[in-house]
């Protein structure tokens, strides 16, 4: 009898979720626990090999300068990620971005990598009315026009996601195109300091929903030396278990690898 306990099973500081056996877009969902304060596979994950890079400062951050309309978008989404893994507002003390992140350690802390992956999925199909993704997606079916249109979106409206990006050419076919995003150094990688994070907070959900919601093809690409991306609109992403980033082993000063063995 497999005795290991389902994200049903597991708790979340202490207090309940706020739905259970809900049905999404990508199928049903079991998510209706609550998060622990202690990691839920800590005896079974193993610590993934640490590179190099400089452990952050707490100088000044973008967190200071967000507009009135980013802190909006931070706190909603921050919220949306909350409700989904039934935390309670007031279970972090940070505020805007800082609350975000500290959402988004908690997540990685004590679910596994699939988890993470549908718990991303249903919070972002909360935070976006499906009616408005749907005629997206019925408005601007793939094609260089709507790829480019994706990318210049993505400037300007998410830069209090992922800091400030441009758009760049490529070659689609043997024609150039303006869609690919590129992103100097990505703020939530920077502010997470986790490869995994990134990777399954961020990465992978990401190009599921964008993909299932407005049926555009995207592949991310972080580089984890600058923590730059590159956002290539109309691209399939490989195969999860192909992609390059699970061979990626996390920063040294990684806290949530070094104490908590998040399985990269």
């Amino acid at each position: 009898m497999n005795t290991k306990p389902s994200l049903s099973q597991t708790k979340i500081f202490s207090f309940t979720t706020r739905f259970n056996d809900t049905s999404t877009r990508y199928g049903r969902s079991s998510i209706s626990a609550t998060l622990s304060s202690k990691p839920v596979y800590s005896g079974e994950l193993k610590a993934a090999k640490e590179t190099t890079r400089i452990e952050p400062s707490n100088k000044k951050t973008a967190s200071d300068e967000d507009n009135f309309l980013s802190k909006i978008a931070i706190n909603y989404l921050s919220k949306t990620l909350q409700d989904t893994a039934g935390m309670s507002s007031n279970s972090s003390k940070s505020t805007g971005y800082d609350s975000l992140v500290d959402t988004a350690t908690k997540v990685a802390r004590n679910l596994d990598t699939k988890q993470q992956h549908e718990l991303v999925l249903i919070a972002l199909d909360r935070a976006f009315p499906t009616v408005i993704l749907s005629l997206i997606k019925m408005l601007l079916p793939p094609s260089k026009l709507s790829r480019e249109l994706f990318a210049l979106f993505t400037t300007i409206f998410f830069a209090w996601l992922v800091g400030p990006s441009e758009v760049r050419e490529t070659e689609v076919n043997g024609r150039k195109e303006k869609s690919v995003v590129f992103i100097e150094k990505c703020r939530f990688l920077e502010q997470t300091n986790c490869v995994g994070m990134c990777t399954h907070l961020c990465k992978i959900p990401s190009q599921i929903f964008i993909k299932n919601s407005l049926g555009m093809p995207i592949y991310m690409m972080p580089d984890f030396d600058d923590l730059s991306c590159k956002m290539m609109f109309g691209q399939d992403p490989p195969e999860i278990k192909d992609d390059p980033v699970m061979k990626q082993p996390c920063f040294q000063f990684c806290k949530s690898n070094r104490s908590y063995g998040v399985k990269h």
